[in-house]
């Protein structure tokens, strides 16, 4: 946890800014730095950084809008926002996904290192979870395409369930593919036979 990172940094005051910068370079970071939501943006997107530091309020978008608009721009950044005061309004907006960690001006050396920590610990688990779900959803939709495959072997072939799973299992064995892409390929074969059952 303790490897350089790129950090690009986000705030509308030069002093903040210059803050950042000497910190972060003295515990070994590159680091960029934006004082606009707009500028923050396209240096992620030239930059690719590994986590961002913003400022919620700024010029041409704030800190929450930026980071949304981070992500949508390829792979996914840690964010960590930084406020001059704890604002319900900016907290009820906190749940958005890339936001790892919440700081209050003045940020201290120390509660910085630790929100660093944190929020590239949080930020792996959160990719974890996505992942997970993502591998879930799709492995849904590979059950889906076997089920509706299933059925139609049934119908066609006027066997059990059973039986028709055993001759899916068959097939992927002997063409040494995957059985959702057996499934997929009697999917598209149904699509074709389908009209001509009906003709």
């Amino acid at each position: 946890m303790n490897q350089p990172l790129r950090i690009v940094v986000a705030d509308e005051e030069p002093d903040i800014r210059e803050y950042f910068q000497e910190v972060l370079s003295r515990l070994g970071h590159q680091v960029v730095a934006a004082k606009t939501g707009s500028q923050l943006i396209e240096l992620c997107r030239a930059t690719q950084p590994d986590l961002v530091i913003s400022d919620v309020k700024m010029p041409n978008g704030d800190g929450l809008e930026a980071a949304v608009a981070i992500q949508q721009g390829g792979k996914a950044i840690p964010v960590i926002l930084i406020s001059a005061h704890h604002d319900a309004e900016i907290l009820n907006r906190l749940g958005l996904e890339p936001v790892m960690a919440y700081l209050v001006k003045p940020v201290s050396e120390a509660d910085l290192k630790t929100a660093l920590t944190v929020a590239r610990l949080r930020f792996r688990h959160f990719q974890a979870l996505q992942q997970e779900s993502a591998h879930l959803r799709q492995a849904l939709e590979d059950r889906k395409i076997l089920e509706r495959a299933k059925g139609i072997l049934m119908r066609r072939l006027r066997v059990d369930e059973d039986e028709a799973f055993r001759r899916l299992r068959l097939l992927a064995s002997e063409q040494n593919i995957k059985m959702v892409e057996v499934g997929r390929r009697i999917l598209s074969a149904e699509e074709v036979f389908a009209p001509l059952d009906r003709s």
